[in-house]
């Protein structure tokens, strides 16, 4: 982590949802919205921001979701361009139904072990109805898709077979396991007490299998895991939303594997109305570019 100076979270806000904004900071843990709280791309961007840096140098950024996912790139994150419209073949995967073209939270994690990209997303088998708002949701599974060059992809498969909704899924790597940070999205009540938390499942293989998901690390109620690591690599920050945009909660440990605690609330800081996004580590060079063309901090 040594070439690593801060961080950037790219993420959307509370009265503007769906579009890009960006908050940074020098240790993980207090935040700040820069660009004077404006967007950082204007109409053209939409959705839930998650960016990886490339295997070429580049930036990949993505967003949209309904009914295609968008894939931006940036040599400097700062001028985006549109890269490409992905639509995944998902409703003619098996036991899901035609029509259906929802991409939710599109992820992507970069392997360097196998130099390819692993991109998740939630898709629903049944179609929302008004009476019954978690119906869609208790449907969504977690798939992925495999690409060499963010330009061809594989056919989208099932990354878990858990026999129950998840969603917001990211993919790290240490010590040679895989792992994932789940949102268990089953209705938390006194059946299901692990229902909207965030839970992790791990694999030696980037497809798996992956094991029974833990114990929750978050409370009841949160969405939208994004996970970085101290500039020390002594501990990791897994930072997680209550939403519907409420606050930002987080739990840190010395490993993926954990043990996981959470923080007290005085030990960070997260910019107001701040949602669903990703956060990475940056260089100084990156960290003073940022800076120096968005460097009005929204206070």
């Amino acid at each position: 982590m040594d070439q690593y100076y801060g961080y950037l979270f790219a993420h959307v806000m509370k009265h503007d949802y769906g579009r890009l904004y960006y908050s940074i900071s020098a240790d993980g843990l207090h935040w700040k919205l820069i660009n004077n709280g404006k967007r950082i791309i204007g109409e053209e961007y939409y959705g839930h921001p998650d960016i990886t840096r490339g295997h070429d140098g580049r930036f990949y950024l993505l967003g949209g979701g309904d009914p295609v996912i968008t894939i931006w790139v940036s040599d400097n994150l700062i001028t985006w361009k549109k890269w490409l419209d992905y639509d995944p073949d998902v409703p003619n995967a098996v036991g899901f139904r035609k029509g259906i073209k929802h991409h939710g939270a599109p992820k992507c994690f970069y392997d360097s072990e196998s130099s390819q990209y692993a991109m998740t997303w939630h898709s629903p088998s049944k179609e929302p109805v008004a009476e019954e708002p978690e119906r869609v949701w208790s449907s969504m599974r977690t798939f992925y898709v495999l690409s060499k060059d963010m330009l061809h992809f594989s056919e989208p498969k099932r990354l878990f077979d858990f026999p129950f909704a998840t969603i917001d899924v990211i993919i790290r790597k240490e010590d040679n396991k895989y792992y994932a940070f789940i949102k268990d999205e089953r209705w938390a009540d006194l059946s299901c007490p692990t229902g909207k938390t965030i839970r992790m499942s791990y694999s030696d293989n980037l497809l798996g299998p992956y094991t029974e998901p833990s114990l929750p690390i978050s409370p009841n109620w949160r969405e939208a895991p994004t996970l970085i690591q101290k500039l020390d690599g002594s501990q990791w920050y897994l930072y997680y939303e209550e939403y519907p945009g409420m606050s930002y909660g987080c739990s840190t440990a010395k490993k993926l594997s954990g043990d996981w605690y959470n923080l007290q609330w005085q030990t960070y800081e997260i910019p107001k109305d701040v949602r669903h996004g990703g956060m990475i580590t940056i260089t100084e060079k990156e960290y003073n570019d940022l800076m120096s063309i968005y460097g009005n901090i929204q206070e």
